[in-house]
C-alpha cells in the first residue's frame, strides 16, 4: 500500500522546504508542489484557471499513485479551504493509498520573520504578508494533523511527519 501524504499551510510557513526534507527520508518517494501546475505569467485566478490547475495536480497525483516505482507520494500546496483538499482528493484513484493529512501552522509571529526573511532573498513580495496571516486561522479547522513550526525547522517537522507515518506502517 502506498503512502499519499497530503502538506498544506499558508504561503511562506514552510510546507516546500518540509516536503523537500521529507523526501530525503521516505524511500520510493516522489514530490508534487501544486505550485508547480500554477506557475504562469501573469498570474490569472478564474474558475477557469481553478479548475485548470486542480485537474493538473489530480492528473500528475493520480499517474505518481498508479507508478509502481513510488511507494510515497507527496504533495504539498496552500489548500486554504477543506473545499480545495476534498476536490482533489475525489479525483484520485487512492484506493489503495494510506492518506495522511497535515497542515504545517505557525504563530503569526514567525510567520511574518519567516516571509520577511524571503522578501529580503527576493523569494517573496510583501504583499505575501497581507494576505497569508489571515489565513493561518483557515489550518486550524481543516481535517488535518497539525504541526507547529514556529520554533522548529523545516528538517525537524519533515522528521515530526516521518515518525507518524513510519508508526502506522
Amino acid at each position: 500500500m502506498k503512502n499519499l501524504i497530503f502538506i498544506n499551510g499558508t504561503m511562506g510557513v514552510g510546507k516546500t522546504a518540509t516536503s523537500k526534507e521529507l523526501k530525503k527520508l521516505l524511500p520510493n518517494c516522489v514530490f508534487l508542489d501544486g505550485d508547480w501546475c500554477w506557475d504562469m505569467s501573469p498570474f490569472i485566478v478564474t474558475d477557469e484557471t481553478k479548475r485548470m490547475v486542480v485537474d493538473n495536480i489530480s492528473y500528475l497525483l493520480n499517474n505518481f499513485i498508479s507508478c509502481s516505482a513510488y511507494d510515497n507520494v507527496i504533495f504539498c500546496w496552500v489548500m486554504h479551504e477543506q473545499g480545495i483538499l476534498d476536490d482533489i482528493l475525489a479525483k484520485l484513484n487512492n484506493n489503495d493509498c494510506k492518506l495522511y493529512k497535515f497542515s504545517i501552522v505557525c504563530s503569526e509571529e514567525a510567520l511574518v520573520s519567516r516571509i520577511t526573511r524571503d522578501i529580503k532573498q527576493g523569494i517573496r513580495k510583501e504583499d505575501v504578508i497581507k494576505r497569508s496571516v489571515p489565513r493561518l486561522k483557515n489550518y486550524l479547522e481543516m481535517d488535518t494533523e497539525k504541526i507547529d513550526v514556529s520554533e522548529i525547522s523545516a528538517k525537524e517537522a519533515s522528521e515530526i511527519i516521518y515518525k507518524r507515518i513510519v508508526h502506522e506502517i
